[in-house]
């Protein structure tokens, strides 16, 4: 090689290497634009599946919230038709109560049902002795039975005759009045307990009622809400 091809080796050289460099740097430069695309995309899916995920969590909530009101709307509603249903039983027993004062209207048929009374009573304590309460009212009654009802007894079940103390220290309450609807009343019927006061039956009306209400209960509420209720 002479002098003269020297400088253009050189050149040759310097081409071929600013070549090179350029082409170097043209691969790093398109490598970093994918993985900047790439990240970028990471990041955007990233943040899309963060707002996806937010937005679930809130449809969730407000899901939620939406069964929630729905089952305090309903507990609402039945709360109030179980009220309105309790209002007609209730409204039926006052209307049956209310009954129960012309029964110790008649005294020939009052007389009879207070005898039944006191030797269903007798029967349920089976006591030799026992303490009867009445209404003031009804003394007279009571006492024009007392005889007939121990012999009834007493042959039912082949006892002897109890002793029966009527009670005219202490009286059931009399009948329900308007003047005062809150005092204690008591609609007819008996008490009967043990001398010693440990075994009480109440067989008063009042009490009859309430036991038949309680056992015809469901009864009662089937005829009247049955066609609610499907």
């Amino acid at each position: 090689m002479n002098d003269a091809d020297v400088p253009k080796q050189i050149q040759q050289m310097c081409r071929f290497i600013r070549q090179e460099a350029e082409e170097k740097a043209n691969e790093i430069s398109v490598s970093a634009e994918e993985e900047f695309n790439i990240e970028k995309l990471q990041l955007l899916e990233a943040e899309k599946k963060k707002i996806r995920q937010e937005y679930e969590r809130k449809e969730k909530q407000v899901d939620v919230r939406k069964k929630i009101e729905y089952s305090m709307q309903l507990n609402a509603s039945r709360i109030k038709v179980l009220q309105a249903q309790d209002d007609v039983v209730n409204s039926m027993k006052e209307s049956a109560a209310k009954d129960l004062l012309n029964v110790s209207g008649d005294d020939y048929k009052y007389k009879k049902l207070l005898q039944d009374l006191i030797v269903q009573s007798l029967l349920r304590l089976k006591e030799p002795a026992v303490l009867l309460r009445c209404r003031e009212a009804d003394v007279n009654l009571v006492e024009s039975v007392l005889e007939s009802a121990k012999e009834e007894y007493a042959e039912k079940a082949q006892v002897h005759a109890p002793e029966i103390l009527l009670d005219h220290q202490i009286y059931l309450p009399p009948a329900p009045s308007h003047h005062n609807v809150h005092a204690l009343s008591c609609s007819g019927g008996v008490v009967l307990a043990s001398r010693d006061g440990k075994i009480v039956f109440e067989n008063t009306l009042d009490a009859r009622l309430d036991v038949v209400f309680r056992q015809k209960l469901p009864v009662i509420r089937k005829l009247l809400f049955s066609q609610v209720a499907a």
